[in-house]
């Protein structure tokens, strides 16, 4: 039996590139021939031999006890120009980072937190992909599509 794998994408889909994330995602079930992602915690059925797929508007303290059960998580994300590369593939590990926006948590406190209530923490990369247009709309930006694409391949090689 293989690893338990979970990837995580977030962001608001209504927003055009902060919606990188669930393209992806979307785009990794096709490609992987999975269902669609679930879009609530309480969703996910723990596939044998395959990545769940979850996607969320953003990462909520209840999300450390789900990641605590997976030997590997993935989050996926947009930023805006934070980062010098396009797609940016990046190993995390548990650290709390204190935010100014109370409904704002990173992937390194998700960890953080999944280690101090449970007591282990899944190996976890960030995968962020530039966003260019953030305005309301489902559709991406062509840059950004393309850089979906990109996210994508790096996402089935980090699969193995």
């Amino acid at each position: 039996m293989g690893d338990r794998v979970l990837i995580i994408g977030y962001g608001n889909p209504d927003r055009e590139d902060d919606g990188v994330a669930w393209h992806i995602l979307e785009g990794l079930a096709r490609r992987l021939g999975l269902p669609a992602p679930k879009q609530e915690i309480g969703d996910l059925g723990r596939l044998e031999n395959a990545p769940d797929l979850l996607c969320l508007l953003q990462l909520d303290p209840e999300l450390a006890e789900v990641i605590a059960g997976y030997d590997r998580v993935c989050f996926v994300d947009a930023h805006t120009g934070a980062y010098r590369e396009n797609v940016r593939l990046e190993e995390i590990e548990g650290k709390f980072q204190a935010s100014p926006f109370t409904h704002h948590m990173t992937p390194e406190t998700c960890l953080a937190l999944a280690e101090t209530l449970c007591g282990c923490a899944p190996q976890a990369i960030v995968i962020s992909v530039r966003g260019h247009r953030f305005g309301f709309s489902h559709t991406l930006s062509a840059a950004t599509g393309t850089l979906a694409e990109e996210a994508i391949e790096r996402v089935v090689a980090w699969l193995g």
